[in-house]
């Protein structure tokens, strides 16, 4: 099951001497790139070489010191509008410098994770996003595998499925790379490219996969890869990953002279460690301090009581900047001690402020446990804000601190979230933690927990409220 080129001849050369010789001129003309970077996502354009080997040469120079096994490239559908993610299953896919072999079980395993993941074969039958790609990367490396991944619908939810998935699957490894293969605004005069690029380019090296999104959304930004993007941004913040450098951005302007309707590109690298570095993977939170709890506690309070009264947003802005810093939160409304809604974002994807103003919301109108908070309920509400750290994977059980770490469980797309508190304020031992967290929010069986395949996540919570 090997995947025949679709663009050899056209984006790059068929000759394999002139298109290593190629690659190798790219390379050399490139500035110099950071050289102690333990890269874990990278960006690279995937045009025509003529137009986007000399910025995606970049990239690949700044990978070249790592290495890895196990290399995901993520593009988008540019043919084929589907909904989910096609993953190649077996096999490998041919380049005129040879075949590069699949990850046969990393494929299978993330296959398993999710109904939206799945194998379609016409979506890869006109593309080119994940192949251009492979000629630079079998340049720059040898003994590898692939995992290629084509993403369809801009879904935020499926974005969210496959950061987590990764996560899962990769877990402890060092020996990966998730590459996502993207070109940048398209068609625009070659001032407006650089001023989109720039605010598309932002948003990415402040690692802010809602701003991202909603960006390409509504046009102010553009990728091509958007939604490979998104999910990179939120694998990172799953990660703690917390730095991203632009190594190099052009157009098709610069490569080409004509600046009247160009094509924008991009060289991008996040890592949060220099190589030979361990990574650290237990992140606390921040505690707050009382003044930035009281405030968060007065926004969530007047969101919610502008939003049930007139189905308005709060407009809301503050000077402190821990409350501008992008983190999950959850928000707990109880009534006399018994519980009136609850609903969080386990993943930051915006200001704290916006997140508890969003989540207040939430918690009073879409928790489908429970019928909307009504205006004359208002004055009996309690409200509580939970602000979380980056959830990270444990290996088992055992490392599960009760009363301190809340937990998430991932299996077969399959997800529940309990909070630190529950713990506490049911005296449930860990099992019966587990098996109510497994069978009550997850809709797994109740000693799914103790199954190696599925997923086990941790976090802290700073935890006050109103009372």
């Amino acid at each position: 099951m090997v995947k025949e080129p679709n663009v050899a001849g056209a984006f790059y050369s068929a000759d394999p001497k002139v298109l290593s010789d190629s690659i190798d001129a790219f390379e050399a003309a490139a500035g110099n790139v950071p050289a102690d970077r333990q890269v874990q996502i990278a960006i690279s354009p995937h045009a025509g070489y003529p137009f986007s080997g000399p910025v995606a040469a970049y990239t690949y120079k700044a990978l070249a010191q790592n290495h890895y096994k196990t290399i995901i490239v993520i593009g988008p559908s540019h043919f084929v509008d589907f909904q989910g993610i096609s993953v190649w299953p077996k096999g490998g896919f041919k380049t005129p410098l040879g075949i590069v072999p699949v990850d046969e079980d990393f494929a299978k395993q993330l296959l398993k994770e999710n109904p939206e993941f799945q194998f379609l074969p016409n979506v890869y039958e006109r593309e080119h996003a994940v192949e251009v790609e492979l000629p630079f990367l079998q340049k720059t490396f040898t003994d590898f595998k692939i995992v290629p991944i084509l993403m369809g619908q801009p879904d935020p939810q499926v974005c969210q499925d496959l950061a987590m998935a990764l996560d899962k699957l990769i877990g402890s490894r060092q020996d990966v790379l998730i590459l996502i293969s993207s070109d940048m605004s398209h068609y625009y005069t070659y001032d407006v490219a650089n001023q989109m690029d720039a605010l598309t380019l932002k948003a990415i090296t402040e690692i802010d996969p809602k701003k991202f999104f909603e960006g390409n959304i509504s046009r102010k930004m553009e990728m091509c890869g958007f939604v490979p993007v998104t999910t990179a941004l939120m694998y990172a913040r799953i990660r703690g990953i917390n730095h991203a450098e632009v190594l190099d951005h052009a157009n098709s302007g610069d490569t080409s002279g004509d600046k009247s309707r160009v094509v924008g590109y991009s060289s991008v690298i996040f890592y949060s460690n220099l190589l030979g570095q361990k990574a650290n993977q237990d992140q606390g939170v921040e505690t707050l301090s009382a003044a930035e709890k009281k405030e968060l506690l007065k926004i969530a309070r007047d969101s919610l009581e502008k939003y049930v009264r007139t189905g308005k947003e709060l407009d809301m802005s503050t000077s402190d900047a821990r409350l501008k810093e992008i983190q999950g939160a959850f928000v707990t409304l109880t009534i006399h001690g018994t519980l009136r809604g609850c609903i969080g974002n386990i993943i930051g994807q915006e200001p704290l402020i916006e997140t508890v103003r969003d989540m207040s919301i939430a918690a009073a109108s879409q928790d489908p446990r429970f019928t909307p908070v009504k205006p004359a309920e208002l004055k009996d509400i309690d409200i509580e804000i939970s602000v979380l750290s980056v959830p990270r994977r444990i290996k088992d059980a055992s490392e599960i601190i009760m009363g301190k770490h809340g937990v998430i469980v991932s299996r077969d797309g399959h997800q529940g979230v309990f909070l630190p508190q529950v713990a506490t304020d049911t005296g449930w031992s860990k099992e019966e933690f587990l098996s109510e967290l497994c069978s009550q929010k997850a809709g797994l069986p109740p000693d799914a927990w103790k199954d190696p395949s599925t997923a086990l996540y941790v976090f802290t919570a700073d935890v006050f409220g109103e009372k």
